[in-house]
């Protein structure tokens, strides 16, 4: 098993249980102590996780500003991306949206489309709720009220289920080097198991998001088949992206 892939099985566990030993993990990963403790080590350094004595706890996962008020942010920036992301959705397809204010926008522009969603954002839903032309498939999960969005096991346990042929993947940034961030821990796993559902993986993210931050890795730039971002956007992050051979796109 690779690190990344480890380490988001290790934070899997954490979360389902709340405390779990070195020993635990190293038997339910088969891997030895030493390889866990090291894993450990990294995730508590990036504050994924909370470093205990023989083991591994969950760390608080504090509410981020509240949807409403995200979406008022940047918001001409959003409605370009969406609308420009929008055009590469095919008649027929089946298409997984992230949650987020601009995957929102898009899902209020494929109203009337031929399509399939998938999706972990109550947004979204609100959406398209109404709309018989989209089939509408809700993942299952716990419900985070200030965000409008469905986390957890059960939530990634029903993306091991469905294939999308492309996935709109939300960010809280991209960093320098290309790598796709965010800031809320329990979204990350539902975002990776996500881009594991997809053949194709767009992001969608205003300028303001090139450089970003967040708080922990969702994946690096050669995951990423294309980016949908305005003009502005920060060249140099741009091109690290580009050089993994992302393609990118400006609304």
């Amino acid at each position: 098993m690779l690190p990344a892939s480890r380490h988001g099985e290790i934070l899997r566990l954490v979360r389902s249980s709340g405390i779990v030993s070195v020993e635990a993990l190293a038997s339910n990963l088969g891997v030895s102590p030493s390889t866990i403790r090291r894993d450990l080590q990294s995730l508590d350094a990036e504050g994924a996780l909370r470093r205990v004595r023989g083991g591994a706890g969950c760390v608080p996962d504090d509410d981020p500003v509240p949807f409403a008020q995200v979406a008022t942010v940047a918001a001409d920036d959003k409605e370009r991306v969406a609308r420009a992301a929008a055009t590469l959705v095919g008649d027929g397809e089946v298409v997984l949206l992230d949650i987020g204010t601009t995957t929102a926008r898009l899902a209020r522009m494929l109203r009337g489309r031929r399509i399939t969603v998938i999706t972990s954002s109550l947004a979204v839903v609100d959406e398209l709720r109404d709309d018989r032309s989209v089939e509408l498939l809700v993942l299952g999960g716990i419900l985070r009220r200030n965000y409008h969005s469905l986390v957890g096991m059960l939530t990634e346990q029903a993306l091991r289920e469905v294939r999308a042929h492309r996935l709109f993947l939300g960010t809280s940034g991209i960093s320098r080097e290309g790598q796709v961030r965010d800031s809320t821990l329990v979204e990350v796993p539902v975002k990776r198991a996500m881009i594991d559902a997809a053949e194709q993986t767009v992001v969608v993210a205003d300028r303001g998001k090139f450089p970003g931050t967040g708080l922990l890795p969702v994946c690096g730039p050669e995951e990423v088949d294309v980016i949908v971002t305005n003009e502005g956007a920060d060249a140099g992050t741009l091109a690290a992206c580009a050089a993994s051979g992302t393609e990118i796109r400006l609304a």
